[in-house]
């Protein structure tokens, strides 16, 4: 039992866990392996938020099984949201897999090695720090979700919100520093709820305000916010803490007000244009990114106009834009009925692509001429690739080894997706 592959799907979350899982099988002495077909341990990671990605799960798993059915000894672990508090389907549907793992439960998996290797595995369950992380990496900071949204099955996989304390966090983000992070995301479903279920009801301000000491560390960001709890203490810590990005996830998800209150968002269209224009009017400059679902139930013409309204008065950085699709054990699943047809469905997606295509073309041509700050995180045919402090990824060339240097680039071309140029002169800010 000497090497482990860990294939992942799904959000920044789940990579996060697959991180701090390979950190734990690392101090079991096991290596990586390239591919599930060399591993002696192959744990798929994985994601029912769209049933695409629960077919890929499912596809995946059958290439394990064909492996398991060369080497009887290999172990298979299934892990993440498609594994509930139940296992009996799962175990009856899938009986090669040798443990399930709900998200952030690694112990099935570790215990179950540490008997097979004559070892005692509960050393492996504490803090678990990623092995080899790149110059950017995940800290998940607040688990699980209280909001119960129709359309997703997120808190019934993953559970209600619990916080990590301020201090731990803090001792993590130190530990990736000394490991040549320069770069930090802090990780939640609703990361803005962070701490309301802690001693003293810490909040996300206090979080970043205390991973903004942290020696040696350049940038911080936080994702995934939720309107109804982005306060303005947490905006004005945005501006005032200076490895804080000015770059927020704000997902609005529809712009009618019958289909938010068919998800249970919780808040209007108004609502959510104030909330954008009191960030804005706080810190001029910010970029704002957002996630919009589309042909959810009820969503007719009209309200799909709504949409594309918002979309045209706010102005977002970027879109992540996905069509609805039923998952079952969600309210939505219940008690909605998926009336919007497949067609439609591809129609409203390409006509948001389209638009913010033209949005976002229009933003990055204004950087044109702009000396930018750049964090390079690697490399990418041959240029170096980084991203702004407003997340714009950046591409340059240069021979000199900038990798995890803080750098200027003179912007000298853009489109949709990126920004193309040249250092400037004295490039390097750190």
């Amino acid at each position: 039992m000497n090497s482990y592959h860990i294939w992942t799907i799904g959000c920044q979350m789940n990579t996060a866990d697959s991180e701090r899982l390979a950190g734990a099988l690392e101090q079991l002495g096991l290596r990586e392996s390239p591919s599930i077909q060399e591993a002696d341990v192959i744990v798929l990671n994985s994601c029912v938020v769209r049933q695409s990605a629960e077919d890929k799960v499912v596809s995946t798993l059958g290439l394990a099984k064909h492996v398991k059915n060369s080497n009887s000894q290999r172990i298979v672990a299934l892990m993440g949201c498609m594994v509930g508090p139940k296992t009996h389907d799962l175990e009856r549907r899938f009986p090669f897999v040798d443990a399930f793992m709900r998200p952030q439960e690694y112990g099935p998996l570790l215990r179950l090695l540490g008997n097979r290797l004559g070892v005692d595995a509960e050393g492996c369950l504490g803090t678990l720090v990623p092995p080899k992380p790149s110059i950017s990496a995940h800290i998940p900071v607040i688990h699980g979700c209280d909001k119960f949204c129709t359309f997703c099955i997120i808190p019934y996989r993953r559970g209600r919100e619990i916080s990590r304390p301020i201090e731990e966090i803090v001792d993590e983000a130190e530990a990736l520093v000394r490991r040549g992070v320069k770069e930090v995301t802090l990780l939640g479903q609703n990361v803005d709820s962070y701490g309301h279920d802690l001693p003293g009801n810490p909040d996300l301000a206090d979080l970043l305000s205390a991973v903004n000491q942290v020696n040696g560390l350049y940038r911080i960001r936080f994702l995934t916010s939720h309107p109804n709890d982005m306060s303005p203490r947490i905006v004005h810590a945005v501006r005032e803490l200076q490895k804080v990005c000015e770059h927020i996830n704000l997902p609005f998800q529809a712009g009618d007000d019958q289909v938010l209150e068919n998800m249970r968002r919780g808040y209007t269209s108004k609502q959510y244009r104030t909330l954008v224009k009191n960030i804005r009017d706080t810190m001029p400059g910010v970029s704002i990114t957002t996630d919009l679902i589309i042909g959810f139930p009820g969503e007719t013409q009209e309200r799909f106009q709504r949409s594309l309204d918002m979309l045209l008065e706010v102005q977002f950085d970027k879109v992540h834009v996905a069509a609805y699709s039923e998952r079952t054990g969600t309210i939505a699943s219940r008690k909605l009925e998926d009336d919007v047809s497949k067609e439609d469905k591809k129609v409203r997606l390409r006509t948001v692509e389209e638009i913010q295509k033209v949005i976002a073309s229009q933003i990055n041509e204004k950087y044109k001429g702009e000396r930018l700050e750049v964090l390079v995180d690697g490399r990418q045919k041959g240029k170096w690739r980084g991203r702004t402090r407003s997340d714009k990824l950046v591409f340059f060339q240069d021979d000199a080894d900038l990798l995890g240097k803080l750098v200027r680039v003179k912007i000298e071309h853009t489109s949709p997706w990126s920004l193309r140029g040249a250092l400037a002169k004295e490039p390097t800010v750190v």
